[in-house]
């Protein structure tokens, strides 16, 4: 089963996400609707984060940063409503693997987008 942890202030979009990709059985997910926590409490063991770029208290950018310093090899995937090209630059230049734009397209492709990193 693929981990992952949801990052994201917008607590509907939490649980659209946590419902649908649950529904396959593919996977476990753990949601977080503050930064610093999940920062604190995501370790190495988590497959995959999805993590959105504007929070509150920290955002999505500097939440990277502190999450690849513990673990360098960590995948994860941003998530933005705002289309703010610098920002999806930079938090590439930083490492991650790639990004979403909200709203969804489908969620499906918020699946795939997953497996596809996931096989990387």
């Amino acid at each position: 089963m693929i981990k992952i942890a949801i990052v994201d202030d917008e607590i509907s979009i939490l649980k659209v996400l946590e419902k649908f990709l649950s529904k396959s059985g593919k996977f476990n997910i753990t949601t977080y609707t503050n930064p610093v926590v999940a920062v604190d409490s995501i370790d190495s063991s988590f497959d995959i984060i999805l993590m959105d770029i504007m929070m509150p208290q920290l955002n999505g950018i500097e939440a990277l940063e502190q999450i690849l310093a513990k673990n360098p090899n960590q995948k994860v995937i941003m998530m933005t409503a705002f289309s703010t090209l610098d920002k999806v630059l930079e938090s590439h230049k930083i490492g991650a693997s790639n990004y979403l734009m909200k709203p969804f397209n489908s969620l499906i492709e918020v699946q795939r987008k997953i497996e596809e990193i996931i096989k990387e």
